[in-house]
């Protein structure tokens, strides 16, 4: 059974967000698109002089949706935003349908996409982190419960308090398990870090084309359509280039503007591969109108995620079958004068080899001197060192050894991970 959906993006005059409303209506179609189950009637921008704080819509705008929304026989109302409890509650009970905001959709896409164990936890989890947040109800059983002895109880606790505390021990529960996944995927890390093979990781905006591009490079069969959040769980295989250099190529959820935080949180741990990467591919849709912005969205969540600057990069400018000949031109010409873009189909195959030669040349090993100390007990890793061939100097001191060492940014990684 379908329901019929209506998506709302207001736009609120003193607070312009730097998205135009426009494209952000389109995008958050397209999410109403990507979420089963759903029939999209329309959207529609909504310009606000300013957010209403208990309805979000003023007065007039209300009675005019409703009528809209009832001529339309909708049943569910997408806002494209923030919306607060008490606005959901109130614009609920006037509109008599079921409303969803932007973080809330985008947590039903994921909970419906998830399929790893650990998907599953991850979404589970920021699901219970923003209901928390959103138990404001108007309703008789959110009185106190009668509590203490005798005949005369004191106040007790009430549904809500028992509500959240409800949520708060599932989210213990939670968190419990996924310490576990983390611990598997530490241990998985570090076999990486005993495998003398760099990590290229794929990031960007969702439907930007990573999985298409990861299928296109490793021959997996990684779930790609051209819908938004397509596939949620990373997926990393070896791959060789072109000069036989091994490495793991890495792919991973797809990033949107204004992410849900709780989510950001939950899939920490799958991010991190991100953090462990020595090469990033950050592969843009160069033929959506908003890549600029997508790709402002993409550097901020990876700031947000603790990525070094010094990590190297290659903007990885996707989808050029889709731009008439003399956009492709004009493209192709900005991408010759920058050396860390490239511009190619992976739809088509267009450009691969490029890209390739550009990975091989971004991994080339350079190395950096650095001296370090080591403690007596530290024996383990000091044979590592020897192992790989990269301690040029030692000398005993009170403290312990200080070797002087000629290593790769990989191995110097690997290292402080062992």
């Amino acid at each position: 059974m379908t329901t019929k959906a209506w998506v709302l993006h207001p736009d609120i005059q003193t607070e312009r967000d730097r998205r135009e409303a426009a494209p952000a209506l389109e995008e958050a179609m397209s999410l109403a698109h990507a979420l089963p189950g759903l029939e999209v009637a329309g959207g529609q921008v909504v310009r606000l002089p300013r957010a209403h704080p208990g309805h979000l819509f003023g007065t007039g705008k209300m009675d005019e949706l409703k009528a809209r929304i009832e001529a339309e026989e909708i049943g569910l109302v997408l806002i494209d935003g923030p919306v607060s409890p008490v606005q959901q509650r109130n614009l609920e009970k006037a509109w008599g349908v079921k409303l969803l905001d932007r973080t809330g959709l985008i947590l039903e896409i994921f909970s419906d996409r998830a399929r790893t164990r650990e998907g599953v936890l991850q979404v589970e989890m920021a699901h219970l982190s923003y209901q928390r947040t959103r138990l404001v109800r108007a309703w008789t059983h959110l009185e106190r419960q009668r509590g203490g002895l005798g005949f005369v109880g004191g106040p007790g606790e009430t549904q809500i308090e028992a509500d959240r505390r409800a949520i708060d021990e599932q989210i213990v529960r939670l968190k419990k398990q996924l310490d576990k996944v983390v611990k598997t995927r530490e241990l998985h890390r570090a076999a990486r870090a005993k495998v003398p093979f760099p990590i290229v990781a794929l990031v960007g905006y969702t439907n930007a084309g990573k999985s298409t591009l990861f299928n296109r490079l490793t021959g997996a069969d990684v779930m790609a359509e051209d819908m938004l959040f397509a596939t949620l769980d990373p997926t990393m295989r070896a791959i060789e280039l072109p000069h036989g250099k091994r490495v793991i190529l890495s792919d991973t959820v797809g990033f949107i503007s204004d992410l849900p935080t709780q989510l950001v949180a939950a899939f920490r741990a799958t991010l991190e591969e991100v953090l462990a990467a020595d090469l990033i591919l950050h592969v843009r849709d160069v033929s959506h109108p908003g890549t600029e912005e997508q790709a402002q969205d993409v550097a901020r969540i990876l700031s947000d995620l603790g990525v070094a600057d010094d990590v190297p990069m290659i903007e990885v400018w996707n989808k050029v079958d889709r731009l008439p000949e003399v956009d492709r031109a004009t493209l192709n010409n900005l991408a010759a004068r920058r050396d860390e873009v490239q511009t190619l189909s992976a739809l088509t195959g267009e450009g691969m080899s490029p890209l390739l030669d550009a990975v091989e040349e971004a991994l080339d090993d350079a190395r950096n001197r650095k001296e370090i100390l080591l403690p007596f007990t530290a024996g383990r890793r000091r044979a590592w060192l020897y192992e790989q061939g990269v301690v040029e100097d030692e000398t005993q001191e009170e403290n312990g050894l200080r070797l002087t060492v000629n290593w790769t940014r990989r191995q110097a990684r690997a290292f402080h991970d062992l």
